[in-house]
């Protein structure tokens, strides 16, 4: 039965920071995976260097193109280039054209709201034939806890930012929940392109469209299937125009031929770094360095950080088993970027984390980096007392609060001092407060 619900476009919305358990395709992976199920997309070619993107502008043939940045994030046609290019969707008119803004892009870091202030980097561009839809429409197949299974949303109003239609004009989507165990129905197809809004003449292929989407959803264990827009030309035939396609990491073992097509250069390195030494770290663009253990813990400590008027530099969690060298590692990875990172607090509830090892792993810290900027720490649990007598016993000189808002309200006081010592010429600030 179709439902109205939109709460899951909050999923299904935010694509940049699902690295951590999913596999993102680049979109030219996806759309060869949306051609050998005999869906169409646009006539294109991949291109990494300006001649490429020329040759396959001729090859193409026409006198409209689209030229669009392959990166690992979502708003490419709002971004811009640190050449100085604005949008990483570039409409262009000859081959010539198509090199020259090809140049613009290849090489180049592209930022958007999703990249943070460093941006992606620009290894290769796809240059697709230009079509021009009398209709455009929103379609994806994610994952939705609620109902336990996959769930297709769609939309008659696609090629636009679909959060955006979610909160301005809700009735204009459609959710369909899917039952995994009997699978999409020639029946659900028809009904999800008729509510879609698909013309009579075009409706047939729709449905074939969605079924074959969805089989390939089940096939590739993706956890996120975009199109959009997914269209109209004035032909009446429909085509995928672009693809956005997130395989769960956990079948790994059975999907290696897309796992091979990984693209660690889109990736953040500190974040592959994290990954390697077990932690999960998501780099952000707050200045104050977050260690915590437990996702939830994790997530308040930011939260709490925002309330009293700071921003988190990144999220790691070092989880219930860390080592002393992985909570060293930690502490190198928050402060590789010494510019920014102003202060670190400290947030471990022992359970089955030890706070000795954590005690451990920041007198390491200190003892290899020479940490200047402030550390608080609020630790309460499993060996807190020895964790405490391990600091004192280094002589170790950092902050430490009982409480998770005298924590964060400290961390956020002594950053904003950091930050301001730094903008007055780079003046040397060496905390030493006693524990």
């Amino acid at each position: 039965m179709l439902t109205r619900n939109v709460s899951i476009l909050h999923k299904a919305g935010r694509i940049a920071r699902q690295s951590v358990r999913t596999l993102m395709l680049q979109e030219h992976h996806g759309m060869v995976l949306l051609e050998k199920e005999n869906i169409k997309v646009p006539p294109h070619g991949v291109a990494r260097t300006p001649e490429e993107a020329m040759e396959h502008a001729k090859n193409i043939g026409g006198k409209d193109y689209v030229i669009k940045a392959q990166v690992l994030a979502g708003g490419r046609g709002k971004g811009h280039f640190d050449s100085g290019l604005q949008g990483g969707v570039q409409v262009v008119f000859t081959p010539e054209e198509a090199k020259e803004k090809a140049k613009q892009m290849i090489g180049f870091n592209l930022i958007t709201k999703q990249t943070g202030e460093r941006g992606r980097r620009c290894e290769e561009v796809i240059v697709c034939k230009r079509l021009f839809t009398r209709r455009e429409y929103y379609f994806s197949i994610t994952l939705d806890r609620v109902s336990s299974g996959p769930v297709i949303i769609g939309s008659s109003r696609g090629g636009v930012n679909i959060e955006e239609v979610a909160a301005t004009d809700p009735s204009a989507i459609v959710t369909v929940p899917v039952n995994p165990n009997t699978g999409i129905t020639p029946e659900i197809a028809a009904d999800v392109a008729t509510k879609m809004g698909f013309t009579d003449d075009c409706k047939k292929q729709a449905q074939d469209i969605i079924t074959k989407l969805y089989n390939l959803f089940v096939k590739c264990d993706a956890t996120l299937i975009e199109i959009n827009p997914m269209a109209e030309d004035v032909n009446g035939d429909v085509y995928c125009m672009d693809c956005k396609i997130l395989i769960d990491t956990n079948a790994e073992f059975r999907q290696k031929e897309l796992f091979d097509l990984k693209d660690s250069k889109q990736e953040d390195e500190l974040e592959v770094r994290a990954a390697a030494a077990n932690l999960n770290y998501i780099r952000l663009d707050g200045n104050i360095g977050c260690l915590v253990n437990g996702a939830g813990l994790a997530m308040a400590t930011m939260d709490i950080i925002k309330l009293h008027g700071g921003e988190p530099a990144n999220f790691l969690d070092v989880g219930g088993g860390a080592t002393v060298e992985q909570v060293t590692e930690a502490f190198r990875i928050i402060t590789a970027d010494k510019e920014k990172v102003n202060a670190i607090l400290v947030n471990i509830f022992g359970g089955i984390m030890r706070c000795d090892i954590i005690a451990q792993g920041i007198i390491r810290a200190a003892s290899e980096l020479d940490l200047k900027i402030p550390i608080i720490v609020r630790l309460q649990g499993t060996r807190v007392d020895d964790a405490k007598a391990l600091i004192a016993s280094a002589q170790m000189r950092i902050l430490a609060c009982d409480s998770l808002e005298e924590a964060a309200r400290m961390a956020v006081k002594l950053s904003n001092i950091v930050k301001l010592a730094k903008d007055m010429g780079g003046i040397d600030v060496k905390f030493e407060l006693s524990i």
